[in-house]
């Protein structure tokens, strides 16, 4: 195997003597360390004490090179992962379509999709599933189950629900789902869980929350901007584009959807070390028109979502309210490794706003993401995250004939109820500004002589005092637990605890001194607080003998 990796490397190098003697040095360097790895992998096959499986080790290899990147977007999926990463990627999969979870240790409906197989077969949302193929789902784990639900499109699952006091037998026909990623202000009772994108009547504006950018972004929110402009009696005068908890996803759909916005101007640009630079721009052709347009951005808001925010306000077509967001200014592109399946997604290029910043978050930056408008910062308190998903989840339940809600009886075109019914400061910071800008014709802040950046930094310092609140908390739970143990254990000695100098000992102001193997003065360094030891007790480092 050693010997077929170096004639391959020689092949290769034989090519690129061509080119330049430049690039064969660089070649050489590189498949050096590759004929390396392979003499590694032939030395565990002749070996090692026990047989090793080829994919395992090259699944370890690869993931090792990925990890030594210090890349957290670039991520290498063995052939045995690609099936969950491409729903993830798509929003596609095969089975029921349901949303699940656990209740009182059995698998129970939240609710089923639109036009999904279980919808179709009379699935209702609060159905307890106490069987699968007749196997009891009491207690058991529910990726299992989930598992037991998908399979190939075309075949039949047979699922027991209790709903009331009935007991029923579902068959339910697996097929392709698509998670829907364009919802509204509400579903329309008795229509089939339809969804209403108008979130004013009487002013005509329109809402559009988007959950993820998967194929076909654009054209769904043209078809849900229609919905609302039929539904407002034909025309729309202004518009929420709700982007928070958004991950992002694919590009060129972030590009479609706000050209649909812009008449003109710079949308995006990426460009990295082995691409040319690309600039996407607007086109008049496809924009839906020239309308109010406020777009709801938070700290979950990232890639794409990034993307169509920063294009927006940075071109002046939209106000941006909410908080800052994420910051994941990378371009990733999936390519397949070898020939078993497994793909590598590796970040290749980065995203730069209108403006030529570039959005992406390094630890140091001050600045990243796309932040709310001047006026516009509305951070959210955690109770009123809670109440906001509470309200927001019970309009997505997908209720069937009969499932009457409290929804139903509420005034859907008065706006004031339906901001109180919805439970959403940034969501109503946002009306109450497009409004305005209908009623004033000018944009008026929410919050004057607001300093976002300011705020910002002390949302994020906050957020990190937050963090070590809660760290500092866990510990002084580790010192009562030690303190405990240690009682019951009395004064013997603890293994595995190193303990490099007496507790007693204050070296704050002393110093350490670094030889080289020949004694030879590396550095010498003051000491200047008093956990140094904490930090050696992992370090490669051991007490001499004699204590010098």
């Amino acid at each position: 195997m050693a010997n077929w990796a170096r004639t391959s490397l020689f092949g290769i190098l034989g090519i690129a003597v061509v080119g330049s003697t430049l690039a064969v040095g660089m070649q050489a360097d590189r498949y050096a360390a590759l004929a390396a790895l392979s003499d590694a992998k032939h030395l565990i096959d002749a070996y090692f004490v026990e047989e090793a499986e080829d994919q395992a080790l090259v699944d370890a290899a690869i993931a090792g090179m990925v990890e030594e990147l210090g890349d957290p977007y670039t991520v290498y999926v063995p052939p045995r992962g690609t099936a969950e990463f491409s729903k993830d990627l798509t929003g596609e999969y095969v089975g029921i379509g349901a949303e699940v979870l656990m209740r009182d240790g059995w698998l129970t409906i939240e609710s089923p999709m639109d036009g999904s197989p279980a919808w179709r077969a009379g699935v209702m949302a609060g159905d307890r599933v106490v069987a699968i193929e007749g196997e009891s789902t009491k207690d058991k784990d529910i990726d299992d189950l989930v598992e037991a639900l998908m399979g190939e499109p075309g075949t039949a699952v047979r699922i027991t629900v209790e709903r009331a006091d009935e007991r029923l037998d579902i068959d339910v026909v697996r097929d392709h789902i698509k998670v829907q990623q364009v919802k509204g202000v509400h579903r329309v009772p008795g229509e089939d869980g339809r969804w209403s994108f108008v979130l004013d009547h009487d002013r005509k504006i329109a809402y559009v929350r988007m959950t993820q950018f998967t194929g076909e972004t654009a054209s769904k929110i043209r078809a849900a901007y229609e919905s609302a402009r039929d539904e407002a009696g034909g025309s729309i005068s202004g518009m929420i584009l709700d982007l928070r908890w958004n991950p992002g996803g694919l590009l060129d759909e972030a590009v479609g959807l706000a050209d649909l916005f812009l008449e003109e101007g710079v949308i995006v640009s990426t460009r990295g070390r082995a691409f040319p630079e690309n600039v996407a721009r607007a086109s008049a052709s496809t924009t839906l028109g020239d309308f109010p347009l406020a777009v709801l951005i938070n700290g979950q808001s990232a890639s794409a979502s990034e993307v169509v925010a920063g294009a927006l306000v940075e071109n002046g077509r939209a106000i941006a309210v909410g908080t800052r967001t994420f910051g994941k200014g990378s371009v990733q592109s999936v390519r397949a490794v070898g020939d078993q399946g497994a793909v590598l997604k590796i970040t290749e290029q980065r995203y730069y706003l209108p403006s030529g910043r570039s959005l992406h978050r390094m630890d140091d930056s001050l600045t990243w993401g796309v932040d709310p408008s001047p006026g516009f910062y509305v951070p959210l308190e955690d109770d009123q995250l809670v109440e906001l998903f509470k309200a927001q989840r019970a309009e997505e339940i997908l209720r069937g004939p009969g499932e009457a809600s409290d929804a139903e009886v509420l005034d859907w075109t008065d706006l004031d109820a339906v901001l109180e019914r919805l439970r959403d400061p940034q969501l109503e910071a946002a009306a109450r500004a497009v409004v305005r800008k209908l009623d004033t014709g000018v944009w008026t802040e929410e919050a004057v002589e607001q300093n976002v950046a300011r705020e910002v930094s002390r949302d994020e310092l906050r957020q990190l005092a937050l963090a070590r609140e809660r760290m500092l908390r866990q510990l002084e739970r580790l010192d009562r637990r030690y303190e405990a143990v240690l009682a019951q254990g009395g004064d013997e000695p603890i293994d595995g605890v190193r303990d490099l100098w007496p507790d007693e000992v204050d070296v704050v102001g002393g110093t350490v001194t670094v030889r080289d193997a020949d004694g030879g003065l590396v550095a010498e360094l003051a000491i200047t607080g008093p956990t140094l030891e904490r930090w050696l007790v992992d370090a490669d480092v051991e007490p001499r003998a004699g204590g010098d």
